[in-house]
């Protein structure tokens, strides 16, 4: 069967019977990304029916991410969110620097350019030099559930959230009492995942703490992964109508990368730190609500590049160091003046940047530091939210952000969108929407092609959808079209005005696409649900697949709960240029859990199971079938 068969076979698969869930024990519900009627924050900030927004909200819940059985949530997000991919290079661990992966692209634009963010409550999460997320800190234990605007979410938070947002809302006790969960997994390549976690709420009072170690030896020489990860939370209601919390999330990881299979490489180790704190205070009345939060982020780098004896190198004499940091204070109310009527008025600053070295162990410059930037760049922003309903059949959205950088100057930021409310529990929405993002401190002053005299890069998403509930609500689907126009975005290109390259503002976007995403829960035992992506770039970009369909099943009994899914990617770039290559593979995953007792489940997880050979990120060959096996534990 050649690939298009092959693609329009599963394409009527993913629309007729929808795509894999991991089974739950809860069989009276239907676990998707997606619903009609699901509560989001992270659209307007206060709490909202996702049926009144103009753009499209993916929310994947607490048990979605438990029955995954992942350390991970970005493999959760890549199964479950149409539209959404995140490269790998092995069974854990994604690293940063050389031969990283865990680069997120929404709509083929990306995490890894900075155009695209991850929010922790509501909080931007990336490194203050280099501008992007750091994949290997977005651990299960952190989430509550995990909310994706597709489309730019600017107006509300700024830039880098020009392509969309993946907010990580963080977990709470939601009932009186104590429960203590401990998961841990072992498998292939002597793999080790482990999550302990206790949580407490009693009157007015909550917690949560949770700590993992999860390491790999890798599935190819010099490709260990380790990791130690913490989370605490502490949150207080004062009152009926006032409630505050404080939380911290540190993570280390030790990753070694081996280079590209045709030039094994030797020494390239990283170590790696990363933490984030917030303090909330937060308001909930009938007509209004609102929150005060600071934030502050932060990241310690260690880098040896290593080198490849097959072309002669020797060792660095150089280590590479980098300390960034981000802090903010957000402040917003949301308040109803009348009937089918919210306003939100925000304020946001923040501070982020850091200094880079490089410590010389070897060499001529043995016992050396060369520094090679120091900076902290500020933004201050002002922004309005407005929606209203008209009658029970249209919503109207409306905002507008100014934002203001102190170096770049003030971008404005409207978006406008309409939400119909038809017979049949159908809901079509229409929206036009900007984004835009500040070029980062690495673009600007580390190494060459850097400018110091960079302009924002901004860009247009016009976006239609349509969904609908079907059968008291067990069948549900949606359908998404979108058009991104963008514009000066940040590429090198040889230096108009002399030798070598330059950073410049000469760059576009020219994606359109389809998202297609299905659920069904045929009865108490058996469910579906998919999705389906398909996406035109005028200027194909690395790690972005033309298609992308998530397909499968899930059965729940008594004690017994098995799901097997199939995600399919064709036209997935791993270069481009003057000799682009594509990957096109099919993955075949499948997962299963017994209730051996009232505390205990024993649970296996399968992926790859068709032993595909393939490659996300050229050069990398992904692991071939691989098993892991384990136990959860609750008291």
């Amino acid at each position: 069967m050649n690939n298009k068969s092959f693609l329009l076979t599963f394409i009527t698969v993913a629309m007729f019977s929808g795509g894999a869930s991991w089974a739950q024990s809860d069989t009276t519900r239907i676990t998707r990304n997606f619903s009609l009627d699901e509560v989001v924050v992270t659209g307007t900030r206060n709490e909202t029916d996702v049926r009144h927004l103009s753009q499209t909200v993916s929310v994947v819940d607490r048990l979605t991410i438990e029955n995954s059985m992942q350390p991970s949530l970005l493999p959760v997000l890549t199964e479950q969110v149409p539209g959404l991919f995140v490269t790998e290079r092995g069974v854990m661990g994604y690293g940063v620097s050389d031969g990283a992966a865990g680069s997120i692209s929404l709509r083929g634009l990306s995490g890894g350019s900075a155009r695209l963010m991850v929010l922790i409550d509501g909080h931007p999460q990336y490194a203050g030099i280099f501008g992007h997320p750091i994949s290997d800190a977005y651990q299960s234990l952190l989430a509550d559930r995990v909310e994706v605007l597709r489309g730019p979410a600017s107006v509300l938070y700024g830039s880098n959230a020009m392509g969309g947002v993946i907010n990580i809302v963080t977990r709470k006790m939601h009932e009186d009492g104590v429960r203590t969960n401990l998961h841990a997994g072992y498998g292939s390549y002597n793999t080790l995942e482990t999550e302990l976690t206790n949580r407490i709420r009693k009157g007015r009072f909550n917690s949560v703490v949770s700590g993992s170690y999860n390491r790999t030896d890798g599935h190819r020489a010099d490709m260990g992964f380790e990791q130690y990860g913490g989370y605490a939370k502490l949150g207080y209601d004062m009152t009926d109508n006032w409630n505050m919390y404080a939380d911290v999330n540190v993570t280390h990881f030790n990753a070694s990368y081996p280079g590209p299979v045709s030039a094994p490489l030797v020494d390239g180790d990283q170590r790696i730190t990363r933490g984030v704190t917030s303090f909330s205070l937060n308001n909930k009345y009938e007509k209004t609500s609102g929150a005060l939060s600071f934030f502050y982020n932060w990241g310690n780098h260690w880098i040896n590049d290593g080198y490849t004896p097959s072309a002669g190198e020797t060792s660095q004499d150089g280590r590479f160091n980098s300390r960034d940091n981000m802090m903010g204070v957000s402040l917003y109310q949301s308040t109803q003046f009348f009937e089918g009527n919210r306003i939100t008025l925000g304020f946001d600053w923040f501070r982020y940047g850091g200094k880079a070295w490089t410590d010389y162990v070897a060499g001529e410059n043995a016992g050396t530091r060369n520094d090679l930037v120091d900076k902290h760049e500020d933004e201050v922003a002002g922004y309005v939210d407005i929606r209203q309903d008209i009658g029970r059949w249209l919503t109207l959205n409306a905002g507008l952000r100014v934002d203001h950088h102190s170096r770049v100057g003030t971008e404005w930021v409207p978006q406008a969108g309409l939400a119909f409310h038809l017979p049949h529990a159908f809901e079509l929405k229409a929206s036009a929407t900007k984004g835009f993002r500040y070029p980062i401190l690495r673009e600007m002053y580390m190494f060459p092609p850097q400018n110091p005299d960079l302009k924002p890069e901004s860009m247009w998403n016009y976006e239609v959808s349509l969904s609908q509930t079907l059968l008291n609500g067990r069948l549900s689907y949606g359908i998404n079209l979108f058009y991104i126009d963008g514009k000066n975005l940040i590429v090198t290109l040889p230096n108009p005005n002399g030798t070598g390259m330059l950073n410049q503002n000469t760059g576009t976007i020219d994606n359109t696409g389809v998202e297609l995403q299905a659920a069904y829960r045929i009865n108490q035992k058996w469910s579906v649900d998919g999705n389906y992506s398909y996406l035109h770039m005028e200027n194909p970009v690395i790690a972005a697949p033309e298609h992308k369909l998530y397909a499968g099943a899930s059965f729940s009994k008594g004690r017994w709960n098995v799901a097997s899914g199939l995600q399919y990617i064709a036209g997935l770039y791993t270069a481009v240029g003057d000799n682009p290559q594509t990957e096109n593979f099919v993955l075949w995953n499948l997962r299963g859990s017994f209730r051996a007792a009232k505390w205990l489940d024993i649970w296996v997880r399968g992926e790859n199971l068709l032993a595909q050979k393939y490659e996300i990120n050229a050069g990398y060959p992904m692991p071939r079938a691989t098993v892991m096996g384990g136990i959860n534990v609750t008291i």
